[in-house]
């Protein structure tokens, strides 16, 4: 089993994200130990964002230059590597109420047609199905409990969507909220997430698939 560790905060050691990718990905070693880990640093290897040099997946253009063939090469091996991977561990902080902006370049460069979905007659399918999704999400505020907090983030929302326009349907969070909030509450929000990471690990990789289809 192969499995992705990509984070993307900016913040190094101080970052929540990264110490809960960090124990996630632990954990699923423990429990998984045929498991092989790429690790992937959004924060130090940001692809650009997309741009008419790096467009050439999507417009099926040849590249023409020297910065074009070295943009599609990089988006070549992010979706090549992204598509080889059964597990994918991604540490995901709230930033101004959405995801950073590297970790929203690496999956500008996923979204190919062709690769990772396709379109139809009946609209769109996702062609990367079979994987698992762990996001470690981290919010310094609390989202989730109420009516306003959830209108206002649009970091786990979008990310259920986009992996799900991937053919992902086995997506899995980890969160820790209201870090921001004093040591209490920080205390507390890794400590559920804690406990959110011995169950999501210890579930068998695209779970919820196969149960489905049993």
């Amino acid at each position: 089993m192969q499995l992705l560790h990509v984070d993307s905060a900016i913040t190094g050691d101080q970052s929540v994200s990264r110490q809960l990718t960090a124990r996630t990905v632990t954990a699923w070693q423990a429990a998984h130990p045929s498991t092989t880990v790429q690790y992937l640093d959004l924060a130090q290897q940001a692809p650009s964002h997309l741009s008419a040099q790096s467009l050439g997946f999507r417009t099926g253009q040849a590249a023409a230059t020297e910065a074009e063939c070295a943009e599609n090469a990089l988006s070549e091996a992010l979706v090549s590597q992204f598509l080889a991977s059964d597990v994918i561990v991604i540490g995901a902080p709230l930033y101004n109420f959405s995801i950073p902006s590297q970790l929203k370049a690496w999956i500008d460069r996923l979204a190919q047609a062709g690769r990772t979905f396709k379109y139809t007659e009946k609209g769109p399918v996702g062609l990367a199905g079979g994987k698992t999704v762990i996001v470690a999400s981290t919010r310094g505020g609390v989202y989730s409990t109420s009516e306003g907090g959830q209108a206002m983030e649009h970091q786990e929302s979008y990310l259920k969507v986009v992996f799900g326009f991937f053919g992902i349907t086995d997506v899995r969070f980890v969160r820790a909220e209201g870090v921001a909030m004093g040591p209490d509450a920080k205390a507390a929000a890794l400590a559920s997430a804690n406990v959110e990471i011995s169950t999501h690990t210890s579930v068998a990789a695209n779970q919820g698939r196969v149960s489905q289809a049993a």
